[in-house]
């Protein structure tokens, strides 16, 4: 198998875990935070959703550069929204994947703010990266719902709130 189809069913097998947490999200719980200095639940669940189209941006772009970058999250007013962004997403980053080939991994891609590089990953990286950073932050939003007591979704075998 190559690398391209390893990446694919890892963003597959992924997905799956990422929606089962999503919708777990309530709405009229968008606005809550678990600390003053943590991002709303909303923010945070958008970001995860988000996420996958990093997999198409790796692949179209050779950089991130924060000076010239006016990123707006996009805005979901309900769980239903939320899900259908992730689908946007997943099959923005699936498509571009799919199309690709091992050599359009290889080049570099970087990460700056001007002239302040923070880091030159492979165009691979970046991929994995996203793929990482999903499941961080689809971690927190797992502490955000048991604050709330809403029961978590098992990501790798059941979690706690699942019987066997």
């Amino acid at each position: 198998m190559d690398i391209i189809q390893l990446l694919l069913k890892e963003m597959d097998q992924e997905a799956v875990i990422t929606r089962r947490m999503l919708e777990r999200v309530p709405a009229d719980k968008f606005a809550w935070k678990p600390h003053e200095k943590s991002s709303s639940m909303q923010t945070l669940a958008v970001h995860i959703a988000e996420l996958p189209s990093w997999v198409k941006m790796a692949l179209t772009t050779t950089e991130m550069d924060f000076a010239k970058f006016d990123f707006k999250p996009t805005v979901v007013k309900d769980t239903t929204e939320l899900l259908k962004l992730l689908e946007k997403t997943l099959a923005e980053g699936r498509g571009a994947l799919s199309k690709a080939t091992e050599e359009d991994l290889l080049p570099n891609w970087t990460l700056r703010s001007g002239e302040r590089v923070f880091n030159v990953f492979t165009k691979y990286e970046v991929i994995r990266h996203a793929f990482s950073q999903i499941i961080h932050h689809r971690a927190q939003l797992g502490v955000y719902l048991r604050l709330l007591h809403i029961p978590i979704p098992g990501s790798y075998g059941p979690s706690a709130d699942e019987s066997f």
